[in-house]
């Protein structure tokens, strides 16, 4: 090693040794330093010096776009989920994005999605799950689910089905995950793809006949989402993720400008074949590094993203066994008053890693006076004791605005009556379980609910 590079490493080592002094004396927080009043967030970042120190340490490369963390937390997310390919993008509604476009690509021959073809989905739910399908062109087609669940109602999917139907995409509900059994047996009896959007549930576990895995990895494609409320964070991120080699090479390229090349970044020449390919109309040996086989985008994340991602990778199980530990003591908190609230259900089979503790108020209740229990009622009891609340996302989506120049057009399809979908619009919300509550505040944010409850 010569001085320079001597001299570089101790430099960068004592400015990472202050980077961990500066976390310790300005930046650390105690979760249990708690008094009523304080705001109790519905999620939010939980993070030490480490993921402080990784986001330096690749600042001081100054690389910018992806390089060794983006390798490093690829490699290593694969090998949790125990899946054979993990790419990086910018955000969770990127990867939906990327994961339905992926199915469009022509490589796919008879199982290509066309625009035209139909998606099964449902209502209920982040409008990111739905706008890729809509946004190429294709058909989603809408179910309604079950409470206490949340998710899919599977008995529906039979009658969803149509000579048109290509896919079922659709999102795992606030860490609970959907039916996977049936859905997965129901899109192997008719050939169809499965995207898993595990945006809200990464380390939730789903067994089938003895065999247990993480969601996302039991459909072709799955996504997540790394945005500061989520399982693990790097401020804005995502991640598709595969087995299957060619939806990877898919992935990849859709993800880097529809590139028919997979040269990493600042990489030249990976294959040893750049000059060699005849490619479309192109002339003979035109540049592979500049051969486009789809009309794809540029939705990277950087290497300081992934840094961060990186440090975070070591709290994911950690993180999942206190959300699971917040929602059973909020959940044996709230026993008292399930004759007004339908309270929340781990599907069969499920071992959830909670993204939230949500609650419906039951039709026609009435508190100890008599008086109407509402939802409203009780949020803004919440929110006046500064705890933040949630709906299910938007409810019904095909309600909102943005499906106003659709209403009454075939750009999308109901297949049901959709009406605990609309049940939930009414009567649902949630509040939240992440790592950084404490007991005192998951005890205090019971209290209150049972008190509005109550009246």
């Amino acid at each position: 090693m010569n001085k320079n590079m001597e001299a570089e490493k101790a430099a960068r080592q004592e400015i990472l040794e202050k980077v961990t002094e500066y976390y310790n004396n300005f930046l650390k927080t105690d979760k249990n330093d708690f008094k009523e009043g304080d705001r109790i967030s519905y999620a939010g970042r939980v993070f030490d010096e480490k993921e402080v120190v990784n986001l330096v340490d690749s600042s001081l490369d100054f690389w910018l776009t992806a390089g060794r963390y983006t390798e490093e937390f690829e490699k290593r997310f694969a090998e949790l989920l125990h899946v054979k390919f993990a790419n990086l993008v910018n955000s969770g509604s990127s990867a939906n994005l990327i994961a339905f476009m992926a199915l469009t690509a022509p490589e796919l021959g008879e199982r290509q999605i066309k625009r035209g073809d139909e998606v099964i989905t449902v209502a209920c739910g982040f409008p990111t799950t739905v706008a890729p399908i809509m946004q190429y062109g294709a058909i989603p087609v809408f179910l309604d689910v079950t409470v206490p669940e949340y998710n899919i109602d599977v008995t529906e999917l039979e009658n969803a089905l149509s000579p048109k139907t290509k896919a079922v995409m659709i999102a795992h509900t606030l860490g609970n995950p959907f039916d996977l059994k049936n859905v997965r047996e129901f899109c192997n009896k008719h050939n169809l793809w499965l995207v898993e959007d595990n945006c809200d549930s990464l380390g939730s576990e789903y067994t089938i006949d003895g065999e247990t895995r993480c969601t996302g990895t039991w459909g072709d494609i799955g996504t997540s989402s790394f945005y500061p409320p989520h399982h693990i964070t790097m401020g804005e991120g995502g991640c598709v993720y595969t087995n299957n080699a060619l939806l990877n090479k898919l992935i990849k390229s859709y993800r880097d400008w529809g590139r028919d090349c997979v040269c990493p970044p600042g990489k030249d020449n990976f294959c040893g074949r750049r000059f060699d390919g005849q490619f479309g109309q192109l002339p003979l040996g035109y540049d592979h590094k500049y051969v486009y086989s789809h009309l794809g985008y540029n939705l990277k994340a950087t290497d300081m993203q992934a840094a961060v991602g990186c440090a975070q990778l070591d709290k994911l199980f950690g993180f999942a066994d206190a959300r699971r530990h917040n929602w059973e003591r909020l959940h044996a908190d709230l026993e008292e008053v399930s004759d007004v609230l339908v309270l929340p259900q781990a599907s069969e089979g499920s071992r959830p890693s909670w993204f939230g503790f949500i609650m419906s108020v039951k039709e026609g209740a009435v508190d100890s006076k008599g008086e109407p229990v509402t939802r409203n009622r009780i949020t803004r009891a919440l929110e006046d004791h500064n705890i933040q609340t949630r709906l299910l996302f938007s409810g019904n989506i095909i309600k909102h605005p943005c499906f106003d120049e659709y209403r009454d057009t075939d750009a999308y399809r109901v297949a049901s009556d959709l009406k605990t979908t609309d049940y939930i619009m009414n009567n649902s919300f949630w509040i939240g379980v992440y790592p950084g509550l404490s007991d005192e505040k998951i005890d205090y944010m019971a209290r209150v609910i049972k008190e509005a409850v109550r009246g």
